[in-house]
């Protein structure tokens, strides 16, 4: 089903060489990775997901602007990153903008991916979302097995008001459910592994191939879902800030509930119970911010109590991101708004 790349390459030799490359690789004999991102944020917000991605060492970002953004100028001069504002002449083009952000998402990251490329790994990922390496990214794709095509990162999701701890995944078993339940034992019924967003995690996936259309979480090569996928494992995580603090979560509430994370489609965390959207329309139709606050509190707030919890069970993880040194190091004197 279309091209596949030299085998040896894939185990981690050194990568063949790009046309046109603007400098040379931090790391010369590995290979050179990107991500690409449909955004609407803050002009701070996007500028540090770029600097501290830049920073890891991406050799492209790909950015496609959901609305008008101040950044724009900026982040276009950047001889690494690859701006796209999808207004409505970019979405003519494509015959229409699609209602939900999870379809242009797709859509933009597809057309990422369909470019002359210029990397050799390409990552799907949101704004909140920022890659966390053991060593190195490159290092961590070039470690994979031979033949992998698609490597899945597992996340591991923010405590709110906290500065760099996060709940780390639980991995699928017997043992999950029994962790979350002692974790949360109010909601934990309702949250897949413990989080509030996704456990699915996302995905790295080599270039070169044929018939590609990236998703959210998976990429599809006609109808083979993640072809040669392999997990990347504690080398390579995605740190996910869903909830910084308790009026950001609750700002996005009902964006999140209407078509967001907490939407009502999808499947509750155990067979046959209640979906997080259930559960989370019941408590603010009857029970209002107070209720949400207190479901928040034992969910998503880093609490001496669930951070105590987390580190007895072995799944506190403390990782400082530093995205205002890293975007004043990559954007320096750049004016911006919170």
């Amino acid at each position: 089903m279309g091209y596949r790349p030299d085998r040896t390459r894939l185990s981690g030799a050194a990568p063949v060489g790009h046309q046109g490359d603007d400098d040379l690789s931090p790391e010369p004999n590995l290979p050179r990775w990107g991500v690409v991102a449909t955004i609407k944020a803050s002009p701070r917000a996007i500028l540090d997901f770029a600097a501290y991605h830049l920073d890891l060492g991406a050799h492209r970002i790909y950015l496609y602007l959901d609305a008008p953004n101040p950044a724009r100028e900026v982040l276009g001069a950047h001889p690494k990153l690859r701006v796209t504002e999808c207004d409505d002449r970019w979405w003519r083009r494509r015959g229409g903008r699609p209602n939900k952000h999870q379809v242009r998402q797709s859509v933009n990251a597809t057309h990422a991916y369909a470019r002359r490329a210029e990397v050799d790994w390409l990552a799907h990922i949101d704004v909140d979302e920022f890659l966390a390496p053991g060593a190195s990214v490159a290092a961590a794709l070039a470690a994979l097995p031979p033949g992998t095509l698609t490597a899945r990162m597992r996340p591991m999701e923010a405590l709110a008001g906290s500065e760099g701890m996060f709940k780390a995944f639980i991995p699928p078993g017997p043992e999950r459910r029994p962790t979350v339940a002692r974790l949360y034992p109010n909601f934990g019924t309702f949250v897949t592994g413990g989080f509030l967003s996704h456990v699915a995690g996302k995905v790295f996936l080599r270039t070169g191939l044929d018939g590609i259309a990236f998703r959210i979480h998976n990429a599809f090569q006609g109808d083979v879902m993640n072809p040669g996928e392999a997990e990347a494992g504690e080398a390579l995580a995605l740190c996910h800030r869903h909830a910084g603090d308790w009026e950001a979560w609750i700002a996005a509430f009902q964006y999140r509930l209407d078509r967001g994370a907490y939407r009502a489609e999808l499947p509750p965390a155990a067979k046959n119970g209640a979906t997080l959207h259930a559960l989370l329309d019941r408590i603010a139709r009857s029970e209002g911010e107070a209720g949400l606050r207190a479901f928040f509190d034992e969910v998503a707030a880093a609490s001496p109590e669930l951070v105590t919890r987390l580190r007895r069970e072995g799944l506190l993880r403390e990782i400082d991101l530093n995205l205002q040194a890293r975007r004043e190091k990559h954007f320096p004197g750049a004016v911006i708004d919170p």
